[in-house]
């Protein structure tokens, strides 16, 4: 324990110190992300590609965050909830994509160390938050089904509010940590960030000292904020799993079952290779095969999420008729 606190302790302070000299700042002043291709037509193909990603996603979360907004049937803490998730997802996919598709455009592919510096801290933030946020959606579920009589009273509009703003607070202040002593590390050789965004793990990569003290905290930090979540999810789905199976009805079974499926499949898709990114050491590092893996929940979670949760939701079908097709405001929002 003193060993591994010494050698904390003598890294930050080293890292502390390049930061106040502003030796990273003084040798690389901005990064070039290298993004996926060279080849001119390649990047046009995957600039409309992204591009209907993107607006796919803005528009599909958007969609979510209007119907829950207009129809007051939806105005409960489920889809207060999906709406929050929504909009998590629309300023996650922002962070990174506007930037992504002018890159593949232009010739010019730079960002400067203090645009790195916030992209990396909000990507991050983002990231932590919608991490927390999936373990308060499966306590929403978890007392749905089986607590159903008392879930207004125990998800009542103040709780709910808290707990969505407690995932605010926890994301923006882990980042602030993790990209602090990333970006005051010394970068005094190649500023070629083999990504298509600054990424903690790529950019450190680059760093001109060693990093596997920083890569332990990282660790740590990843078991925190990663794998306790995950416990949590899948105690709070034994629990949900129990319970539906006590249900005698097929039909309230299948229901229940329903609900949960789509929170689950979100899951899945996002943690998966989060994780596999965020809790390996950077000597097993691959670019190419990161970049890849890092679309999942960069791009594609943020525009599956709409999807997946809309097919399967009746009432977000009958709001989306209702506002699209009849053309009918069923009122305000009151919480």
């Amino acid at each position: 324990v003193y060993q591994v606190t010494h050698s904390i302790l003598v890294s930050l302070t080293v890292s502390t110190m390049w930061m106040i000299l502003g030796q990273n700042q003084s040798w690389v002043s901005e990064f070039i992300l290298l993004g996926f291709s060279r080849d001119p037509m390649t990047n046009s193909i995957l600039f409309l590609v992204f591009l209907i990603v993107y607006l796919s996603s803005v528009l599909g979360n958007g969609l979510i965050i209007m119907l829950v907004y207009l129809d007051t049937q939806l105005h409960t803490p489920m889809y207060f909830f999906l709406c929050t998730l929504s909009l998590f997802d629309m300023s996650y996919v922002t962070t990174t994509m506007p930037q992504m598709l002018v890159h593949l455009l232009a010739h010019s592919q730079t960002i400067s160390f203090a645009g790195c510096w916030v992209q990396m801290y909000v990507f991050g933030a983002l990231g932590i938050t919608e991490c927390t946020f999936f373990v308060v959606m499966a306590y929403d579920r978890y007392v749905a089904i089986c607590y159903p009589l008392h879930y207004t009273v125990i998800l009542s509009w103040g709780l709910c509010i808290r707990l969505a703003a407690g995932s605010w607070i926890c994301g923006f202040l882990s980042s602030l940590f993790n990209t602090f002593f990333t970006m005051s590390l010394p970068y005094c050789g190649s500023n070629r960030v083999n990504h298509y965004l600054c990424e903690g793990p790529s950019v450190r990569s680059l760093a001109c000292m060693d990093t596997h003290v920083l890569e332990m905290v990282d660790l740590i930090l990843s078991v925190l904020l990663v794998v306790i979540p995950i416990s949590l999810i899948v105690a709070s789905y034994i629990r949900i799993a129990k319970a539906i199976l006590k249900i005698k009805s097929t039909q309230g079974r299948c229901k229940a079952f329903s609900t949960c499926a789509s929170h689950l499949t979100v899951v899945t898709l996002f943690y998966i290779p989060a994780t596999y990114i965020y809790m390996k050491p950077n000597s097993s590092y691959s670019p190419e095969q990161d970049k890849q893996i890092s679309l999942f929940y960069s791009a594609f979670t943020p525009l599956l999420n709409p999807v997946v949760y809309s097919l399967r939701n009746k009432d977000i079908k009958r709001a989306f008729l209702k506002v699209m097709v009849y053309g009918r405001w069923t009122g305000r929002l009151r919480w």
